[in-house]
């Protein structure tokens, strides 16, 4: 053992790193993990117990550590990672932690992404089974996946002096997954863990890509990547994970899996500890006990818990001069913060011997790794001679190999079967996809085992105090507990672990579930069998939130939207505000103007003169196809079929509980084409809206709906002098009323950029919306505004425009609860129609209630005073006790030029019986007056329209 390392075998190699762990420094190799470093210093006790605060230490070797949990502080802040899957890196800072960490207090600078990708058959796992079959599938021509959550392929061989052909395991794994590497149609993804598996063979993995370079780790390649996988077969050859035995101490650092042990003294030549006792209650301890040996522990003693272990192992033990205690138990591991000695008993009681040790390793069987078999729908069924669940049936076409379905365990099984198993998946696989099936596949000749005893299945060791008998070490759950559980009257696994925690932690019991099983149908007298599992969620393995969001992140988690015009609006001077994800210009205040002014201003441009607005940002909807006609009649609360081409429509679009869901309109552009427009905000809502019908509700109707809002931008040009202001701006188009009827379109050249112009207003007044492609959009918009004549206006100003004229904004004047009939529509639903979305509800009673919210006008007795939108309408002039009953609340408030004075919007309580009614605005301590009136404030006759 070196120096600087204590308990580093003789051998190792690589690269030194230096890490700093708890505040000390220590020095690890290229290729380890920072538990294996930690183990290579010394370091037994590496976390703290959430709820108990006992000390923990390295328990396993894989993403199954239950125990040694750490916070990464450089090269950046992560919480919650396990030191066994963490991979050293130079510079390495880290903090063990008591089953919580903290947030990083500073931005990740890293990248993320996602991709999607096919293929035929995908193998999870690159042990001996998930190799033999990617083999048979790639070298049959089929697109191939291959992944696995480590560094380095081989599986268990990675842990083990298995041979195959004459060789390390290791070794062959890694010739064999470089030469698939090398086909065109494969893909190796390395350090990549499955996380999820659904429907229709989509699988989700999560590839680290630089988490293992630290600091030097390129700034332009992602840290992390998702892929979303579509196969269409699936071989899981996920192994399994070794399970321990419930006994008092058994959370000590020093108590840790055998398995376990054997691996970080074969993969990276570390020694665990000096002196162990072994126990088990199968032959894999057997193998993991005489390596270790080799490697330069003392093995003290081995007590196995059944009477006739396998004769072979046996003899080998006694040619080492290892003691063997059949027909023993460990009773508990004593020392103070860690392991220093052993206690042992026979099974059946009697005297316990006390045996130093500073390491104990315990084998109570191994778990077939079933998560993503019963993620995908698969069913379980109970192994009596593995003593776990292995794989059934499922509805999906995924096959299981290797140890993941029992095979190249215990008793007869072997790693030859293990390998043969994964190739006659990967036939399987092949066949059920469609591909010829070679007639075999080379397999490497593997060494002889032992014959193999049958093992016991142990899972806690009897007493009369259950208080450090741990179950679920992350969650500090005993068996004190679960029999607390089963006390309660609780029989099912799962109640149990709502009761207890159990299996609730990040390991989401890889090494307790089972043994939770196990203890309550001990508890129970009942075979664990009849118990089963609790369910298998994803993600298999804890994922980074960094991660799931990829790219999604900073300015590219809601990302700004600018029209063609933008950088006009900026130049000029304009304010902004947010609309879904655009920045619109709210007004365009001049030299010592404010809000209130610059608003008035524009608005009596608009009433008086000439004005135009960016309108680009209104959803555009393209929808195409024979049945266009059908899907919009069934979408829209009135007639769209009916519609001539030419013509425009405006229409309401109501959710199948009869409210209003969005508005705008719909043009039509030949017999089997319309443009729908929406509101700025909702178009991607009504865009999943119209797909969620057509392929969930009428998949038979020939339609195609496709967003192109950004492919046009738009000018509305509104006033009395607009006709005249368009005539200049395009000579060939006839603008006079006859020629250019209200709600109908023609195309024409404007400023000398083809055009669509639609003769639609949203403001009462004579207007026009100009539509050119968006490259144009800011030469169309300098040609309107060229000969300064044109006033700009804003969002604000189109606000009081239409709410002036009593023009609804959907989910501003509508809250989900509101139908047209509420906004004084009832002439927009057709009685016509035999059915649309929503027509139903409208038979209901309550949607004809008289009490119902409706859309109406306010005026506040003083003109003066602008109402907070939001604020509540009540009856009386003086407020009575809590609660106070509303009668509904303001929806939209302006200052109006064209009317002299303040006005409201609201929704209140059978608002149009009540018009000419007097009701107050609680407002700070004031009750302010107001007269409810028509929600058409300005030209109720609509004779401003037509210039």
């Amino acid at each position: 053992m070196s120096g600087a390392q204590p308990y580093r075998r003789e051998g190792a190699t690589g690269k030194t790193l230096r890490f700093r762990f708890d505040g000390r420094d220590y020095e690890g190799l290229e290729g380890d993990t920072l538990a294996s470093a930690l183990l290579a210093n010394g370091v037994r006790a590496v976390a703290s117990s959430i709820k108990l605060g006992r000390p923990r230490g390295v328990y396993a070797a894989g993403c199954e550590e239950p125990n040694a949990l750490v916070q990464i502080e450089e090269p950046f802040p992560e919480p919650m990672l396990t030191a066994t899957t963490v991979e050293l890196c130079d510079g390495l800072v880290a903090t063990g932690l008591p089953g919580q960490g903290r947030l990083a207090d500073r931005p990740d600078p890293a990248r993320y992404d996602a991709v999607h990708a096919h293929c035929d058959v995908l193998v999870v796992g690159a042990g001996p089974a998930g190799i033999a079959a990617a083999s048979v599938a790639a070298r049959a021509g089929a697109r191939v996946i291959l992944a696995d959550e480590r560094p380095e392929p081989g599986g268990s061989l990675l842990g083990t002096t298995e041979t195959l052909d004459g060789g390390p395991g290791r070794d062959w794994a890694a010739r064999e997954v470089a030469a698939l590497a090398a086909l065109p149609d494969v893909r190796v993804l390395r350090r990549t863990t499955v996380v999820g598996h659904y429907d229709d063979n989509y699988v989700i993995a999560v590839e680290r890509r630089t988490n293992h370079l630290g600091a030097a780790a390129p700034a332009d390649v992602a840290r992390e990547r998702v892929w979303r996988i579509r196969a269409r077969r699936v071989v899981l050859a996920t192994g399994g994970h070794e399970r321990f035995v419930a006994f008092a101490g058994n959370d000590l650092p020093g108590v840790m899996l055998a398995g376990a042990a054997r691996t970080y003294a074969n993969h990276y030549r570390v020694l665990p500890g000096s002196r162990a006792v072994v126990f088990t209650t199968n032959d894999s301890a057997y193998a993991a006990a005489l390596d270790l040996a080799d490697a330069g522990v003392e093995i003290a003693a081995i007590a196995d818990v059944r009477q006739a272990p396998g004769e072979a192992w046996a003899a080998r033990c006694a040619g080492r001069g290892i003691e063997l205690l059949t027909g023993h138990v460990v009773t508990a591991a004593r020392g103070e913060g860690e392991v220093s000695s052993v206690e042992v008993s026979r099974r059946e009681g009697g005297e316990a011997r006390e045996i130093a040790a500073d390491l104990l390793l315990v084998s109570g069987g191994w778990t077939p790794v079933v998560h993503l078999f019963s993620q995908a729908g698969g069913t379980l069924r109970y192994d009596e001679e593995l003593g776990a669940f292995t794989p059934g049936e499922t509805r999906q076409a995924v096959e299981a190999a290797g140890f993941a379905r029992g095979v190249g365990g215990t008793g007869a099984r072997t790693l030859r079967a293990c390998l043969e198993d994964g190739a006659e998946a990967g036939r399987r696989a092949l066949a059920a996809a469609g591909f010829a099936v070679p007639a075999g596949i080379a397999l490497p000749s593997a060494g002889e085992e032992p014959a193999a005893a049958p093992a016991e299945h142990l899972w806690l060791v009897e007493s009369d105090d259950y208080d450090a008998h741990f179950v679920d070490l992350q969650r500090d759950v005993t068996v004190a507990e679960v029999l607390r559980a089963t006390g309660a009257g609780l029989t099912s696994v799962e109640h149990v672990k709502r009761y207890t925690t159990a299996g609730t932690a990040h390991d989401q019991g890889k090494t307790s579930g089972l043994l939770t099983s196990g203890v309550v149908a001990h508890a129970l007298g009942v075979d664990v069998s009849e118990l089963g599992t609790t369910t298998f969620r994803a993600p298999y393995t804890p994922v980074s939130f960094a991660a799931l969001a990829g790219r999604d992140r900073g300015h590219l988690h809601d990302p700004v939207r600018v029209t063609a015009m933008h950088e006009w609006h900026v130049a000029r001077g304009a304010l902004f505000e947010n609309v879904g994800q655009w920045k619109r210009p709210w007004y365009y205040p001049r030299a010592g103007e404010d809000m209130e002014s610059a608003v008035l201003r524009e608005c009596r441009a608009a009433r008086e003169d000439v004005a135009a607005m960016d309108a680009s940002t209104l959803g555009k909807i393209d929808v195409v196809g024979p049945d266009a006609a059908v899907l919009l009649d069934r979408l829209y609360t009135n007639m769209m079929s009916t519609l001539k081409v030419g013509s425009i429509r405006y229409g309401v679009m109501c959710r199948p509980d009869g409210m209003v869901f969005d508005d705008g309109t719909v043009i039509r552009l030949a017999d089997d084409r319309f443009l729908v427009t929406t509101t700025t905000g909702n178009a991607a809502a009504v865009l999943d809206w119209m797909e969620e019908w057509l392929q969930t509700e009428w998949p038979d109707l020939r339609v195609h709906c496709t967003s192109v809002t950004e492919q046009w931008a738009t000018v509305a040009l509104v006033g009395p002098r607009s006709r005249e202001v368009l005539a200049r701006l395009a000579p060939g188009l006839a603008v006079d009323n006859d020629s250019f009827p209200f709600m109908t379109w023609r195309d024409a050249e404007v400023a000398g950029i083809e055009a669509r112009v639609c003769r639609i207003s949203f403001s009462g007044e004579l207007a026009y919306e100009i539509n050119v492609s968006s490259w144009f959009g800011l030469a169309l918009w300098e040609a309107v505004m060229a000969s300064g004549e044109v006033t700009p206006y804003g969002t604000e100003t189109m606000h009081v425009l239409r709410a002036e004229k009593g023009f609804p904004i959907v989910g501003q004047d509508t809250d989900g609860t509101v139908t047209p009939q509420d906004l004084g529509m009832e002439w927009i639903v057709s009685k016509k129609k035999a059915d649309f979305v929503g027509k139903r509800s409208f038979a209901r009673a309550d949607t004809s209630r008289p009490d119902r919210k409706h859309l109406v006008g306010l005026l506040p007795e003083d003109p003066g005073v602008l109402l907070p939108e939001g604020a509540h309408l009540v009856e009386t002039s003086a407020l009575p006790e809590p609660p106070v009953p509303t009668l509904g609340f303001v929806t939209s408030s302006y200052r109006s030029a064209a009317l002299g004075r303040t006005f409201a919007l609201a929704l209140v309580s059978g608002g149009r019986e009540r018009i000419g009614e007097r009701l107050y605005a609680p407002v700070g301590a004031d009750l302010v007056p107001v007269t409810v009136t028509s929600h058409v404030l300005y030209d109720p006759e609509g004779a401003r329209r037509d210039g």
